[in-house]
This record gives C-alpha cells, sequence and structure tokens, in this order.
C-alpha cells in the first residue's frame, strides 16, 4: 500500500507529520495532498472569519461534504458508503502514529 507523508501547523503551533496510507487506486498522491492542503486552509479562513465556531461544527461540516461527495462518484451507493469509510477510518488510523511537536509562533 503506497503512503503519503504530510505535514500540517496549526495556528497555536502544534505540528503534526503524518505518513497516511492511501487507497490502491489512488492516481496522485500530489493531488491529494494539494487538496488536503487546500481543505484546511479554507477551514482555516472560516475559522478567521467566526473564531468561536465549534470543533464539532467544522467535524459536522466536513463529514456532510464527504457524503455529498461519495454521492457524487457515479457507482452504487454501497460502493461510495464502503469507500468513503474506509478511507476516513484509514486516515484516522494515522493519526495514531503521527508524530507531535510544538513550534514557537508569533513574536519572541
Amino acid at each position: 500500500m503506497p503512503w503519503s507523508p504530510f505535514s500540517a501547523t496549526t495556528a497555536s503551533g502544534e505540528r503534526f507529520e503524518i505518513s497516511f496510507p492511501l487507497h490502491p487506486h489512488t492516481d496522485s498522491p500530489v493531488r491529494v495532498a494539494q487538496v488536503v492542503s487546500a481543505v484546511l486552509e479554507a477551514i482555516d479562513r472560516e475559522v478567521g472569519v467566526s473564531p468561536a465556531t465549534a470543533n464539532g461544527d467544522i467535524l459536522q461540516a466536513v463529514a456532510m461534504a464527504l457524503a455529498i461527495r461519495a454521492a457524487m462518484i457515479e457507482a452504487p451507493k454501497e460502493v461510495t458508503d464502503r469507500l468513503a469509510a474506509d478511507v476516513v477510518a484509514a486516515s484516522l488510523g494515522a493519526m495514531d502514529d503521527a508524530k507531535r511537536a510544538y513550534i514557537h509562533v508569533g513574536h519572541a
């Protein structure tokens, strides 16, 4: 199974180094990483507009977007539901092994 290394840094300075397992039919690991970065940047922008946005609201929105994208795939619903569940489970599992570090952000 191919793996995709990915780094993410939160606004508070927590940095994650993650190796995500990729689905065997992944066409472009580079494009996957680009889309993940774009999604995270969009979420950061939205939270910047309304800093009181609850984490649960963000997770709900991401889950709803995933459900819509899965439904857009021209395949039986059972297939797309299983694919979505499998890739989410694999990604959540990868976070168990993610390396976490804190970097200083802001002014010294």
